[in-house]
C-alpha cells in the first residue's frame, strides 16, 4: 500500500501542488499536515507512520516535506527500514527500498541541512548589513516621541481619562501604560 504524507508550513501555503503529485504515484490514503518541518511532533506524520505496515511505502513529495533536520530524516529512514516499510520521495525520485535509494537518501538529506543551514546563514549576514546600515526590522512603534508627548501632557492635565487619551492619539490604553509606568501617579515621580 501505498500511503502519502503532505505538508506546508503555513496555512497561507496550498497543498495542491503535492496532493496532486501524490494522487499522480497512486497513494491509498493521504495524510496533510500544516505544521513548521523543525517540529519534531506532528501528529499527521505519526498517524502515518503508525498507519503503514511491512511492506508498505511512506511517499512524499520532497525529503524536505518530512523534516527540515537530517538527523530527524535519518531516524524516519531507520524506524522505516527497521519496519520494513520504505520511503519514495517523489522529487528526489528516492526510493529507500533499494541499496542505491539508501545511500541516495543518506546523501541528499545531507545536502538538504547544509541548504538550511546556508539560508540561516545568509538571512543572519543579510539581517546584519541591514543593522549596519541603520535598518532595524521589526514592527514599528505605535507610540513615537511626538505622540508620547501629547500623552504625558494630556495625562498632566488630569482632564481625560487614561482610555480617552489612548483613544486620541490612536493606541492602546495597555500602549500608554506600558510608557508612562503608574498612569498619572507615575508623571509626578
Amino acid at each position: 500500500m501505498k500511503i502519502g504524507y503532505c505538508r506546508t508550513s503555513t496555512h497561507s501555503q496550498d497543498h495542491a501542488l503535492q496532493l496532486d503529485a501524490l494522487q499522480k504515484a497512486g497513494c491509498d490514503r493521504i495524510f496533510v499536515e500544516t505544521a513548521s518541518g523543525t517540529k519534531a511532533d506532528r501528529p499527521q506524520l505519526a498517524e502515518a507512520m503508525a498507519y503503514a505496515r511491512a511492506g508498505d511505502q511512506i511517499v512524499c513529495y520532497s525529503l524536505s516535506r518530512m523534516a527540515r533536520s537530517v538527523r530527524h530524516l535519518l531516524d524516519i529512514g531507520d524506524e522505516l527500514r527497521s519496519r520494513q516499510i520504505g520511503l519514495v520521495s517523489l522529487t528526489e525520485a528516492i526510493d529507500t527500498s533499494t541499496p542505491g535509494g539508501r545511500l541516495v537518501f543518506t546523501i541528499l538529506a545531507a545536502m538538504s541541512q547544509m541548504e538550511v543551514e546556508l539560508l540561516r546563514e545568509r538571512t543572519r549576514a543579510g539581517l546584519e548589513a541591514a543593522r549596519a546600515r541603520g535598518r532595524v526590522g521589526g514592527r514599528p512603534r505605535s507610540l513615537d516621541a511626538t505622540k508620547l508627548t501629547v500623552a504625558r501632557t494630556l495625562a498632566a492635565e488630569g482632564t481625560m481619562t487614561m482610555a480617552e487619551i489612548a483613544e486620541h492619539i490612536g493606541v492602546a490604553p495597555s500602549t500608554i501604560y506600558r510608557y508612562l509606568p503608574g498612569g498619572r501617579s507615575g508623571l509626578a515621580a
